[in-house]
């Protein structure tokens, strides 16, 4: 077995500043240039969800991007305003106004740094890869979804700008490598819009960029009880929906950097860079999915590009707002496109994959693709998704359990061989198993190849024992291994109040 495939293998280990280089800072700085030129039409979008003014959204990007780049566990992965948190404050937003957005933000930043000290990072060993899969797909899926609306009623010379943005994004890392393909395209459909005068949809079109940094300061709410108990449900849906977000995408990037990153941390550094958000007034976020594979794509894979794209966002929105809200949407929209093609895992779904996998893991995959598109919330479809793995795990390992009858030659005993696990999905037909009229008195149960992991495989055998004595025969169970024997003792006898 070798180093790398061994049980206790160490994972290759995040890089960090001793590491840096001359090539690999520009290889940073300019992927987070991406980004930020991504993220200003995203946060602007999702304000609007949130209806708030668009540079609520702005502030939000650049506060996370900065405090998680110092805060996070996972080099590389780009935090901003998100549209899965706006959907859950937008409610809040229309009727109560931004102070009691700002206001969840900051308490349910709180939640998630008391969850990521409480070890919640710890759930996501019980994701399964079916749902990882469906889960990447259906980010894929999202990802080219979100941009249609771009696509739609605008001028034919759109498509042509699209198709060649995408073009050179394909083709001009075979020319080079040295400035990323994106940032290419970025900068020629935008001097081609401008030097043919061509009237496009813009990024100026999506709202008007902040001209000044935010200001800290605490939310204009009544601090009462009646308040907390207001925003105590919002903030726990904050929470939890931006935790699962972020470490899901965490795990994400882990398996294509084949680096690995402390969950913990990324949980209480999300709830910091939340509370910090919430006090220069933005509307909070979590992982940012799309963006965080345009950079991962890119080359990127420590905090400075991270740091980058928040930085570089307010810039752009401060100092060259002008010339940046002049960008044509077809450029970005270019950019996403590749970007979902290139997250999508086509393996999953080719015929040869298809015959090879079990039907459950295939159904848990389509199951979870299709909660998420539903609702346009991936933490909605992790949760549908897992759970649905664990029911069809059940059933598989209930069928697993089986009871075989031996008969002494001279007919005084019968022993029952249980094998397989006993839960309570397998142990519901085990008092069907046996024959209490025609046995003889003496029965014996050997555990040997069993194993009980509930209380209600000791209520099982509890009844069994039950109707063997209402005929006088007696039961004695062997073979019991150490947990098995110790949670029967402790529970044998005592489920039942009759």
């Amino acid at each position: 077995m070798s180093a790398r495939t061994g049980v206790f293998a160490r994972r290759p280990s995040l890089p960090d500043l001793r590491h840096l280089t001359p090539r690999v800072l520009r290889v940073e700085l300019l992927s987070g240039l991406v980004v930020a030129l991504a993220l200003i039409p995203e946060a602007i979008s999702f304000s609007i969800i949130a209806g708030v003014d668009p540079s609520v959204g702005l502030f939000a990007s650049f506060t996370m991007a900065v405090v998680i780049s110092v805060v996070g566990g996972r080099s590389a992965m780009i935090s901003a305003a998100t549209g899965a948190i706006a959907l859950v404050v937008a409610p809040l937003a229309r009727e109560y106004g931004l102070g009691h957005l700002v206001a969840v933000v900051i308490l349910g930043g709180v939640l998630q740094v008391v969850l990521g000290a409480l070890g919640v990072a710890k759930l996501m060993r019980f994701v399964p890869r079916s749902v990882m899969v469906g889960f990447v797909n259906a980010l894929a899926i999202l990802i080219f979804m979100a941009q249609v609306p771009e696509l739609t009623g605008v001028p034919w010379v759109v498509y042509p700008l699209v198709m060649g943005g995408l073009a050179l994004m394909v083709f001009f890392p075979r020319i080079t490598r040295a400035v990323p393909a994106p940032l290419v395209s970025i900068a020629i459909l935008t001097a081609i819009t401008l030097g043919a005068g061509l009237a496009v949809p813009t990024v100026g079109d999506k709202g008007v960029l902040p001209s000044s940094l935010p200001v800290p300061g605490l939310p204009d709410v009544p601090f009462t009880l009646d308040t907390l108990t207001l925003l105590m449900p919002y903030a726990i849906a904050f929470a939890l929906v931006g935790l699962m977000e972020s470490l899901m995408t965490a795990k994400l990037v882990d398996d294509i950097t084949d680096t690995h990153s402390n969950k913990t941390r990324e949980s209480i550094g999300q709830g910091v860079a939340n509370i910090v958000t919430g006090c220069f007034g933005g509307m909070g976020g979590c992982a940012m999915i799309g963006q965080t594979m345009i950079n991962v794509k890119n080359g990127a894979r420590t905090r400075i590009s991270t740091f980058a794209a928040g930085v570089l966002l307010m810039v752009l929105c401060i100092v060259f707002g002008p010339w940046v809200s002049q960008i044509p949407m077809a450029a970005l929209v270019a950019v996403m496109i590749l970007v979902s093609v290139g997250t999508f895992d086509w393996h999953s779904i080719a015929p040869a994959t298809l015959r090879r996998m079990p039907w459950g893991e295939i159904s848990v995959m389509v199951i979870t693709v299709a909660v998420v598109v539903a609702t346009h919330n991936l933490a909605i479809g992790v949760v549908v998704g897992s759970l649905t793995a664990m029911v069809i795990f059940a059933r598989r390992v209930a069928h697993l359990a089986n009871v075989t009858a031996c008969l002494d030659p001279d007919g005084k005993q019968v022993v029952y061989a249980v094998t397989g696990e006993l839960f309570f999905a397998s142990s519901n037909d085990l008092v069907y198993q046996f024959s209490y009229a025609t046995d003889p008195d003496d029965v014996v149960i050997d555990l040997t190849d069993a194993h009980i992991w509930d209380a209600s495989s000791v209520a099982a055998l509890d009844a069994v024992e039950t109707k063997y004595a209402a005929r006088g025969k007696k039961v004695t169970i062997i073979g019991l291994n150490q947990p098995s024997a110790a949670l029967h003792d402790t529970l044998a006898g005592r489920l039942s109040g009759h």
